[in-house]
């Protein structure tokens, strides 16, 4: 379903939102700069564009909204992160560029004085315009305002015709129009369809990957764009109780050894855990949890292979996340999304590192019990209950994207419910999409593998005999849209995801030759 299809319905609404700002006198708000006439009196949702491309590009976006935070300015939520070729200046380094939603009670001039103050703060000075620049902050929306002033326009002008302030800003809207706010910002857009009708002209998801302009997530020391195929996550479990290799990689060697055989197959990430997350496990301590991952953790950092390689650590800990990521581990991996421990959307915020939130109701001892696995609409109820938790990581400080999702295979499902998810995972970015587009374009992880869902349509009581249902499960997985593949059989899984990224590359030539 396109964006454009689902705001047909309600263009109506957005003539409608026009005239009914306009008779509230919300269509303009002229002021000079000498003579404010500031809104103060409550606080107004606003819009701001970040760019960057001098120096450390995600250190400046991170100070940069460290500084807006403590400014006045309370981030909600945050776009995808896009790298783009420079625009009318070209000879310079490629930018960074996202977007926030935000709200406050500074009134729109203060507002701009405010992010200029942080601009030079962070080194910005007076260049050429469309320069290099370490950060720029740009006022897109203020409330339903316009703002014209010898200093300040808002909408921002000129943004309509620009791809990489539009993807970004898109991103922080839902497919549907939630507040009058948002209906007045279509409406400034000045197109029938609202700012999705001036996306879809053009030509939205199609500029993604073309014109220079990528859709990016930091990871290690670069940035990685998870459309261009499928990432492997090879699983090294250092667990007595493991429902597939318990008791198998207990020691530092035998760690290595796997990890260095699944490199050798190919994998792109090794997801090392410490805790079982079976059915029914018991939960070990915090310290017990990290006695067993550090000594691995350490070995496998130091091993040649790992080079180029991610390495996600598989924790619903807090402390174990901090204690990971300060020994190399590169993304945390947390099937709880953060329900398991109050602590870790803090803590994961201040550790730059994507994070993967997965679905689960309970924890592994309770997951499986009867009021667990109700559900009415399996993939619409994972979407909006995964969503409450990623908005809830959002408002913690854990911007989109680093964000990972995981519809969470095996955890509170029943085999038909696993099934509805393998066939629905368009459906889940779908319901996502209503509420965020920028995670509803998050990476997605699938980790089917060796699960009993698998076992027991195939009669095989086995875990280690699951494998061919795995490789055929990860096959409908990508085609359906997952990014990343977690998988025990990291060989077989690989060709199988290699053949789908072929079938999507062929199916999206075809598609781009008929338009």
């Amino acid at each position: 379903m396109s964006i454009l299809k689902y705001l047909g319905e309600p263009r109506h609404k957005l003539f409608a939102a026009r005239k009914y700002l306009k008779a509230l006198g919300f269509s303009s708000f002229h002021t000079a700069p000498n003579s404010f006439v500031e809104l103060h009196s409550r606080e107004e949702e606003v819009v701001i564009a970040l760019g960057s491309n001098v120096g450390d590009r995600l250190h400046n976006f991170k100070e940069a909204l460290k500084l807006m935070r403590n400014s006045g300015i309370n981030i909600t939520r945050h776009a995808c992160l896009y790298e783009t070729a420079p625009a009318y200046v070209t000879d310079q380094p490629r930018f960074i560029n996202s977007a926030v939603r935000g709200v406050t009670k500074l009134g729109p001039h203060e507002l701009l004085s405010t992010l200029k103050r942080i601009e030079k703060d962070l080194g910005r000075t007076d260049g050429i315009r469309y320069g290099p620049r370490p950060i720029d902050l740009d006022i897109l929306f203020y409330g339903k305002y316009k703002v014209r002033s010898d200093i300040l326009t808002i909408p921002h002008e000129r943004f309509w015709e620009r791809p990489f302030v539009m993807a970004p800003l898109m991103d922080l809207l839902g497919s549907a129009i939630d507040s009058d706010t948002v209906a007045a910002w279509h409406s400034f857009s000045g197109h029938s369809g609202g700012l999705s009708g001036l996306w879809e002209d053009m030509g939205s998801e199609s500029l993604i990957g073309e014109e220079g302009m990528y859709r990016v997530m930091p990871l290690a020391n670069g940035l990685l764009d998870w459309s261009r195929r499928t990432s492997i996550m090879g699983i090294l479990n250092v667990t007595p109780d493991s429902f597939s290799d318990g008791g198998n990689f207990l020691s530092a060697e035998s760690a290595v050894s796997q990890v260095r055989l699944m490199i050798s197959e190919g994998a792109d990430m090794i997801d090392i855990g410490a805790q079982s997350t079976r059915p029914m496990a018991s939960r070990i301590s915090v310290e017990k949890e990290l006695d067993r991952l550090i000594p691995v953790l350490e070995a496998v950092m130091s091993m040649p292979e790992v080079e180029g390689k991610l390495i996600s650590v598989d924790t619903f800990y807090s402390e174990v996340a901090s204690e990971a990521v300060s020994k190399g581990a590169h993304l945390i991996n947390d099937v709880s999304a953060g329900q398991l421990d109050s602590n870790m959307f803090k803590v994961m915020a201040d550790l730059d590192v994507p994070y993967v939130a997965m679905h689960m109701r309970g924890d592994p001892s309770t997951m499986q019990n009867s009021e667990n696995l109700k559900y009415d609409n399996v993939c619409k109820e994972i979407s909006s209950e995964l969503y409450s938790r990623i908005r809830e990581a959002e408002m913690s400080g854990i911007p989109a994207w680093r964000i990972i999702i995981d519809p969470g295979f095996g955890f509170s499902k029943k085999t038909e419910d696993n099934l509805d998810i393998l066939m629905g995972l368009p459906d889940i970015r779908e319901e996502i999409a209503t509420r965020s587009l920028a995670i509803s374009h998050a990476p997605m992880l699938i980790g089917p593998s060796r699960k009993r869902f698998l076992g027991e349509i195939c009669s095989r009581p086995a875990s280690a005999e699951r494998d061919p249902a795995t490789i055929a499960s990860v096959t409908a997985g990508v085609l359906g849209g997952a990014n990343i593949v977690r998988v025990h059989n990291v060989k077989d899984n690989l060709d199988a995801a290699k053949l789908c990224d072929a079938i999507l590359r062929q199916k999206g030539s075809h598609m781009k030759s008929r338009h």
